[in-house]
């Protein structure tokens, strides 16, 4: 990571009420984006998901993990903030984008004969328009990073064909909120710059919430 790669503070002021395997990694992936930016979320994830045998199940809800808070994000919080215009229509947009994710990651689980997880509880640290597309906007990046970081560790390739489908419309997303709010959809230009799980968790783990 260069030295003056933003980070992402309000990712570490989110919570994540849950004790599954799902949440505590996300929770992890929250607090690697809130000390080093979002480029530190898919090694993050990906060492993580390697420390121990972890199937493909496990990984898909700790996907539904992340699809649920997305989900909250835009379909619950985006009605509380007082959103308009572009900003409006995206959260309504997004919002039901993310609700068919959650739909099909509940589905793959279920067809590969797993229970899906439950859907845990969140407070986002946003309170109008300009902090909620803000979050929006690390958020959509953070997803970006997870599921790039969860790739490597899926045995299906019919499973890895679904999860790609779907970070293909994170990433959308994600390009369509920083152009909104005037930021580079690539800020780090053609590659995202690995970083080591050591190297984040020497600041992030603090940051976890229990």
């Amino acid at each position: 990571m260069s030295e003056n790669r933003a980070v992402d503070p309000q990712l570490g002021a989110i919570e994540v009420h849950g004790m599954t395997r799902g949440s505590f990694i996300l929770r992890g992936a929250l607090a690697a984006g809130a000390v080093y930016g979002t480029s530190a979320v898919a090694p993050f994830v990906s060492q993580a998901l390697a420390a121990s045998s972890t199937s493909d199940v496990e990984i898909l809800n700790f996907a539904l993990t992340l699809e649920y808070l997305e989900t909250a994000f835009y379909k619950e919080k985006g009605k509380q903030v007082g959103l308009s215009g572009q900003a409006k229509a995206y959260a309504a947009q997004f919002a039901e984008e993310e609700a068919q994710h959650v739909a099909a990651l509940t589905g793959a689980v279920k067809e590969m004969g797993g229970t899906p997880v439950k859907k845990p509880e969140f407070v986002f640290p946003v309170s109008n328009e300009k902090t909620f597309l803000a979050l929006a906007s690390v958020l959509e990046n953070t997803g970006v990073g997870a599921y790039n970081g969860a790739a490597p560790s899926l045995h299906s390739k019919t499973v890895l064909g679904v999860a790609g489908s779907i970070v293909q419309v994170e990433a959308r997303h994600a390009a369509a909120i920083e152009l909104l709010i005037g930021k580079s959809p690539t800020p780090d230009g053609a590659f995202d710059p690995p970083l080591t799980m050591q190297q984040v968790l020497a600041k992030a783990g603090p940051l976890i919430k229990s």
